[in-house]
């Protein structure tokens, strides 16, 4: 892991948008990072719909979603907004 990049242990669920809100900090900036609920049910392997499964099954796979933001950081591969969406 790139000591760099920093995920704190927060998570939203925002039901409007059907997505999963987790902050990054690289170099004292911070960075919106968001996962939908499609590709969270895609890794965990279950069909979601309650805020509370939804960010237990979030909780579950974690380490693998920040890998893959941590990633998408370093290539700076950033959504016109700044934000990084898996």
């Amino acid at each position: 892991m790139n000591q760099g990049i920093l995920f704190p242990d927060l998570m939203e669920w925002q039901a409007r948008e059907m997505r999963v809100h987790f902050p990054a900090q690289q170099m004292g900036a911070l960075i919106n990072c968001y996962i939908s609920l499609r590709r969270l049910e895609k890794m965990t392997g279950l069909a979601l719909s309650r805020e509370d499964d939804i960010l237990r099954a979030f909780e579950s796979v974690r380490f693998d979603i920040e890998d893959f933001a941590e990633k998408l950081i370093e290539e700076q591969s950033f959504a016109e907004d700044g934000a990084i969406y898996l």
